[in-house]
């Protein structure tokens, strides 16, 4: 799904391909980072291509386009460079088709949709055939387009691309596991007569006696059944890739087990072609090398499947239908037809079906899926619901805000994914690497080949082709790239089950690197909801007569110290006069009029800028701070009236998610708007290690300049509205959301819930993550640098050591196995502190 948050237009809207436009593809045949590089470079020579991002992990493409999209010559491009684009043919009714151009006017309203490949409309059955690139496009965006043109169209079949992509994958599962079978039972007589003899002397006798050369003839055959069946998916993949001048694994294995079995075919059956004595055959390294990588294909496509949980898991929240109230009646709808505006019932123990708002009733909302909090949360008139929390008791009646692609459990399937298909920076160093080892290693095979054929022992011709096919074999970079972006996958995905949203892929690594987490106080570390604990007014001043001036003259602030103070008046049932002017000062306070008196409510500094002193309350002003409450001061008609001490309680969970950032080593910085004695003395008692206080809105991103200095990394973490430029100046910007507002756009990583305890799980993952992937590279890296001189025989004149091609397979194999394995712990990761 590729919708873009914060409510830009999606690639699947239905709209014209225009310049800008947006399109993930589904990929076949890649089978390592060679192939991806491959495919890149493909997509990025059509014109009108901007950018190209191909994932070897989910198989997917993300393409931007600077020009109109043009699908069918990337879908070209993608084929010429020797893979394929998943795609299916989708079936439409369509009404109101009534002559030849209705036809043609149809076809060029469903072509014109991103992701659409072909269009066939036949007026006769009045049926629409499209052909559509798995991933990129959906029925009901095609549906909107014929509506757009002056028809109706109706999908025939139900199930929407991510189904159709599992079962794709689980296809290509079940082919392996039957081709894996197959080669196995193939390759097993093979293996036991030709390696069986090798070990077993009374075995080789029994074998020459009884068989002799009809032996050979049979591991012929066998083998022959083994590369022409199951092997035969190397051969049509990899020969022509390796004609092409661009081999990948494909052509490797082809390469390798072809040499090893033409070999042997001359030797069985025309010997004379071979020097004398090198008439040996090599039929087991070919079916072996065939079965293994099958096997290891097998348990990889296996393990890459349980890589997406997350995504899964996130859809399967997604109700199918909704009970909804229209002209009277209440009827029963499918999702996809929920429109904003629909009012919607809600049962007990129901999934709520879409985002909105409560216009009758009241109940019990389990939000944890977005909030991560299990304590239900109430809900009466007014109160916003989010589609795919569960209801836990009673009944109520909602009107739909937001549907599709807009609801908040859409956006974060959509960060998951984009997030789970963006390269991380050290993916570029594998991508250089990979770009050049594929010809390297046949390079390195034709050097041993040689090597061995002109300076090794006898037999040189066999010694040379065993050792060239193990180096072949050995060598496939599976490994390395699938090293990165399944870690990146599963961590994020569980990421996004503890509430921790990475917008940007790339977050992951930078937020590793964070040495400084500076916070923002308000709503971050508080509860953002400040109480008025004092109120002292100045001599000749009467209490009541200041508060109703204060609270009149802050009515129309958003400050949340503004709150306080006229809840503090409502509780005293004190009058609030009307204003007849008002004038806010951000950073310092406002100034309101109310009939012939002139007000000033705000900071110390804002008194001394006006001329009034503030001195009188100096005593007061040191102990209330002291107290880590914020004191406000009121001046009427220029004279000083009163101080009021507004304090903004310390999340609950703050203390032990402070105490968990030093735990992993990072500083711990306040940025509070506060006078700087309150701020220290709230940083003392949370045991923060660096304050800047008194600081305006627009000077956060200073902060973040002057602690970045010396080349500190520094995390910002703000509410992502206010805090918005700061978050963007930030190397990582983190956003506190609250449930339901997360289409933050300056932010890297989105937290669901207020609790700064997501900052230590975000930091924690991304460290789990990174060392993740370095564990992967170092075994894919270590593995190939290790084994490719061993495979060539350096060891052969120090203790005669040659590495079979046989088991050069079975490691190359594994390699990948264990890659992807490697990464599917990070599924098992655990909060650092408890939630």
């Amino acid at each position: 799904m590729n919708t873009e948050i914060g409510g830009q237009e999606s690639n699947r809207g239905g709209k014209t391909a225009a310049a800008g436009a947006h399109l993930s593809l589904a990929v076949e045949g890649m089978s390592c980072a060679s192939c991806v590089l491959r495919v890149e470079n493909a997509i990025k020579a059509v014109p009108g291509v901007a950018e190209a991002n191909v994932n070897l992990a989910t198989e997917h493409a993300d393409i931007t386009f600077s020009n109109a999209a043009d699908l069918p010559a990337v879908s070209a491009a993608i084929r010429a460079a020797g893979y394929d684009v998943r795609e299916h043919t989708q079936e439409f009714a369509i009404d109101g088709l009534s002559c030849a151009s209705c036809v043609l006017r149809v076809e060029n309203a469903i072509k014109g949709v991103p992701g659409v490949l072909n269009a066939s409309v036949n007026l006769a059955t009045s049926r629409a055939a499209v052909s559509i690139a798995d991933g990129a496009v959906s029925a009901r965006d095609i549906e909107r387009a014929v509506e757009a043109a002056g028809y109706e169209a109706r999908a025939l079949e139900d199930g929407d691309s991510g189904d159709r992509e599992r079962a794709a994958r689980e296809a290509e599962s079940a082919a392996l596991r039957r081709d894996t079978i197959v080669a196995a039972a193939l390759t097993l007589p093979v293996f036991v007569v030709e390696m069986g003899a090798h070990i077993i002397p009374a075995l080789h006798h029994w074998v020459m006696g009884t068989l002799g050369i009809w032996s050979w003839y049979g591991q012929f055959l066998l083998t022959a059944l083994v590369l022409a069946g199951p092997g035969r998916r190397f051969f049509i993949k990899g020969i022509p890739a390796l004609l092409r001048g661009a081999p990948d694994m494909n052509a490797l294995v082809a390469v390798g087990a072809g040499a090893a079995f033409t070999y042997s075919v001359v030797a069985t059956f025309m010997p004379g072609l071979l020097p004398a004595g090198t008439d040996h055959v090599y039929y087991e390294a070919a079916a072996v090398i065939v079965t293994l990588i099958l096997l290891g294909r097998y348990l990889e496509a296996r393990a890459k499947g349980r890589t997406g949980d997350a995504i899964r898991k996130l859809v399967g929240l997604r109700p199918q239908r909704a009970t909804v109230q229209r002209d009277g009646r209440t009827e029963d709808i499918a999702i996809d037809d929920v429109r904003p505006g629909d009012i919607v019932v809600v049962h007990p123990g129901e999934k709520i079906a879409v985002d909105g708002e409560v216009v009758e009733g009241s109940s019990f909302v389990d939000e944890s899926m977005i909030t991560g909090e299990p304590i239900p949360v109430a809900k009466q008139a007014g109160s916003h619901v989010v589609g795919g929390t569960v209801n836990t008791a009673g009944a109520f009646s909602f009107r739909a805000t937001a549907v599709g692609s807009d609801t908040v459990l859409a956006q974060i399937i959509h960060m998951v994914e984009t997030a789970q298909g963006s390269k991380l920076p050290i993916q570029a160093l594998v991508d250089r690497i990979t770009a050049w080892f594929v010809p390297a290693v046949f390079a390195v095979a034709a050097v041993t080949f040689t090597i061995w054929l002109f300076f090794g022992p006898e037999p040189a011709l066999g010694f040379a082709l065993v050792n060239a096919v193990a180096v072949l074999i050995i060598a496939c970079p599976c490994a390395m790239g699938l090293a990165t972006p399944t870690s990146v996958m599963v961590g994020t995905g569980r990421a996004a089950e503890l509430g921790v949203l990475f917008r940007k892929g790339e977050a992951l690594q930078s937020l590793r690197d964070a040495t400084i987490i500076a916070v923002d106080k308000t709503g971050t570390l508080t509860e953002g909801k400040p109480q008025l604990t004092d109120f002292i007014v100045a001599p000749d001043f009467d209490e009541a007569t200041v508060l109703a001036a204060v609270a009149a003259a802050e009515q129309r602030s958003e400050h949340p110290t503004a709150r306080a103070i006229i809840e503090e008046a409502q509780r005293r049932d004190i009058a609030v006069p009307a204003l007849d002017e008002f004038g806010a000062i951000p950073g310092f306070g406002v100034t309101a009029r109310i009939g012939e008196r002139r007000v000033l409510v705000g900071a110390d500094r804002f008194l001394t800028r006006e001329g009034i002193d503030p001195a009188t309350f100096a005593k007061d002003a040191q102990r209330l701070g002291e107290e880590g409450k914020s004191p406000v001061y009121a001046a009427i008609d220029g004279k000083l009236a009163a101080i009021i001490a507004v304090a903004d309680p310390i999340k609950p969970t703050t203390p032990a998610a402070i105490e968990a950032l030093h735990a992993l080593g990072l500083k711990v910085a306040m940025v509070s708007g506060d006078n700087t004695r309150t701020a220290n003395a709230i940083a003392k008692r949370l045991g923060i290690d660096e304050v800047a206080a008194e600081v305006l809105p627009d000077g956060k991103v200073e902060v973040v300049h002057r602690l970045s200095k010396g080349g500190a990394k520094v995390a910002f973490v703000g509410d992502g509205i206010n805090d918005a430029p700061a978050l963007a100046a930030a190397d990582v910007g983190i956003a506190v959301g609250n449930g339901t507002d997360i289409a933050i756009e300056s932010a890297d990583v989105v937290l669901m819930s207020g609790d700064l305890r997501g900052v230590v799980n975000a930091i924690a993952i991304s460290q789990a993550t990174m060392r993740n992937i370095r564990q992967n590279l170092f075994w894919a890296f270590a593995y190939n640098t290790a084994l490719i001189p061993v495979a060539a025989g350096v060891l052969y004149p120090l203790n005669g050591t040659l590495l079979s091609p046989v088991l050069a397979a079975g490691a190359m194999a594994l390699s990948s196995v264990f890659v992807v394995s490697n990464a599917l712990r990070l599924r098992r990761f655990r909060s650092p502190v408890a939630t």
